[in-house]
């Protein structure tokens, strides 16, 4: 199992923000890669089916005989990670509670703000892991949804991104939150526009970066690091255009996507 590969999936291309973290964080393991974008954005759709949809990637994976999977989703990490870890025996970790777990940390005032898709808003998975933690935190949630075609469009940086940041976290802004959890993959990719729209006085927090260092004291603990001399592997697959998912991807990792492929998700 040392020598297997690391499982990742996400509803289409955000999760490689997680994936280059990871990459990051553990250089020498190989990796297996599923973006289902044939049927992105999950943040719109039922727990149920978003919880379906978890169980096709990870039955995906099981294929390839990973050893452990991420769920590089905010939105399927909070419909379904603590339904698929318990009928799947190999390490099974999200994204929230990384995120969680530094906002914490960081917060001096116990306000902390969450970003993220209506459906990991609506859930309230952060606000609801934090007072589990901390019960006198105050937690201000907003859904961001244009982020996330902002962010594919490569619009990070530009009028357009601005104004649509104001939009939404103005309020959150004044709220005074002092920081403010990255909660949908895509929007590490407009740290920079996010971070002048709150103000230097408010902390980012990307659950992206926590996420892979959480993922390696896993294998650290369970004897799994990969013990190869050789470079890794990287695979990707996903379930529609890759075209598009190699040209935008390549944006997000700041390296080339090469072996990818079609999977028919839907037989999973």
């Amino acid at each position: 199992m040392k020598n297997n590969p690391i499982g990742v999936f996400d509803s289409g291309i955000g999760g490689l923000t997680v994936l280059k973290e990871i990459m990051n964080v553990l250089p020498f393991e190989d990796i297996v890669y599923f973006g289902d974008t044939a049927r992105v954005p999950y943040g719109s759709r039922s727990a149920q089916t978003v919880t379906k949809y978890a169980f096709q990637s990870i039955n995906f994976l099981q294929t390839k005989g990973v050893k452990a999977i991420v769920i590089a989703c905010n939105t399927a990490t909070a419909r379904s990670l603590s339904i698929v870890q318990e009928k799947y025996d190999i390490p099974i970790i999200g994204v929230i509670n990384a995120g969680v777990k530094t906002a914490l940390e960081v917060t001096k005032n116990k306000k902390v703000g969450v970003i993220g898709t209506e459906g990991t808003i609506g859930s309230k998975a952060y606000e609801i892991e934090m007072k589990k933690i901390s019960n006198d935190i105050t937690v201000v949630g907003k859904a961001c949804p244009l982020f996330v075609p902002i962010a594919e469009e490569g619009w990070a940086d530009t009028d357009v991104a601005s104004l649509t940041a104001h939009k939404y976290l103005d309020d959150v802004k004044k709220s005074g939150i002092d920081s403010l959890v990255l909660g949908c993959t895509h929007y590490p990719l407009l740290a920079n526009t996010i971070q002048k729209t709150v103000g230097s006085d408010v902390q980012l927090v990307n659950p992206a970066r926590e996420t892979a260092k959480d993922l390696k004291c896993i294998l650290e603990k369970k004897g799994l690091l990969n013990e190869k001399e050789t470079g890794p592997y990287y695979e990707y697959f996903v379930s529609d255009d890759p075209a598009k998912f190699t040209s935008v991807g390549q944006k997000f990792l700041n390296r080339d996507i090469e072996k990818i492929n079609l999977v028919e998700i839907q037989k999973y």
